[in-house]
């Protein structure tokens, strides 16, 4: 039987704190890109997390596997997670944060679409499928609408580019999703799994920078601030809330939620970077957060009206009518 209960005001709250925190990591590496490379940034924040997390592991006395089959699978999803993050990394070169952030969090829409075939309980309704219909539709908006903000060929077609760019880095993070959901990975401690994506790509990011030459670094205190920020808070103690929220309560419920992370995305890349903000880009932001919602949100309400249903049984109607007479 789940233990895990439905979503509470407090779990609310969290998920706002949390969606908020991840959609601020490209803000802070937008801004600071002058001083260190978004790619060379993520490497050494990976790192710095990877300690953070390895330390928890040892506080716990748990026994962290090096090599095995376990090792592999764990090796080879954080590959998969650097190579999210160079494309992101890549991305913020050429596109804005708040494009970033929203098509970064198309995920869960490859995620559903990978799981659809590999795991029974993961299959696609029909109405999750007009879910990513949606989310598709307003990906095709935002990428072919004619742009209002006045960019010549050269800024539109960079633009794109980066576009595309954090695109992939979204069918990456879902490709992740599902590597972990159809493995051995999905039995083993989230601590562990996290160690593993933080420490390769850390040692996959920072070398691809060295190998770029964009291993250069400015000192200054924002790009320390950001690091800091960035390891600590977003890399390390956000995935484990994230974590703990799903020990707590129920997956598909708090997937909803995800929802607000692209929102919260574009509201600070326009108030924080003074991003233009287009009515096309608008338009195809709400229909890509539709998408995700209607995909995320079916299994809960799914459930929710199953439960409706066996209340109104037969049998059931007729102890109300016997109460209320």
């Amino acid at each position: 039987m789940d233990s895990r209960k439905s979503i509470d005001v407090t779990a609310v709250g969290i998920m706002v704190a949390v969606c908020l925190i991840w959609a601020f990591q490209q803000i802070g590496l937008k801004s600071t890109a002058v001083f260190a490379a978004p790619v060379l940034q993520i490497g050494l924040r990976s790192g710095i997390a990877a300690m953070l997390v390895f330390a928890l592991v040892c506080a716990r006395r748990q026994r962290l596997e090096f090599w095995g089959r376990t090792a592999g699978l764990g090796i080879l999803a954080g590959l998969l997670f650097a190579v999210e993050f160079f494309l992101v990394g890549e991305a913020l070169k050429h596109t804005s944060a708040s494009h970033v952030v929203v098509f970064l969090y198309t995920a869960p829409i490859f995620a559903a679409l990978g799981l659809h075939g590999k795991l029974p309980s993961e299959r696609l309704s029909a109405v999750q499928w007009g879910g990513i219909a949606v989310a598709t539709a307003g990906i095709a908006f935002a990428f072919l609408a004619p742009q209002g903000s006045g960019q010549g060929p050269a800024d539109l077609g960079a633009m794109l580019w980066g576009d595309g760019l954090a695109l992939l880095a979204g069918a990456a993070w879902g490709l992740t999703t599902v590597l972990i959901r159809t493995t051995r990975l999905s039995a083993a401690p989230a601590t562990h799994v996290l160690f593993y994506q933080l420490a390769t790509a850390f040692l996959a990011l920072t070398g691809a920078a060295v190998l770029a030459g964009e291993a250069g670094i400015v000192p200054s205190g924002p790009l320390l601030l950001n690091i800091a920020f960035q390891a600590v808070v977003v890399s390390f103690l956000s995935f484990l809330t994230w974590f703990w929220l799903l020990t707590q309560y129920r997956a598909s419920q708090l997937g909803v939620f995800s929802f607000m992370t692209p929102v919260f995305g574009v509201l600070l890349g326009v108030l924080l970077l003074g991003e233009p903000l287009t009515p096309e880009f608008a338009i195809g932001t709400a229909g890509v957060v539709a998408g995700i919602v209607i995909v995320s949100a079916y299994p809960w309400l799914e459930t929710m009206l199953a439960g409706t249903r066996s209340r109104r049984t037969p049998a059931n109607l007729a102890a109300v009518r016997r109460r209320r007479d």
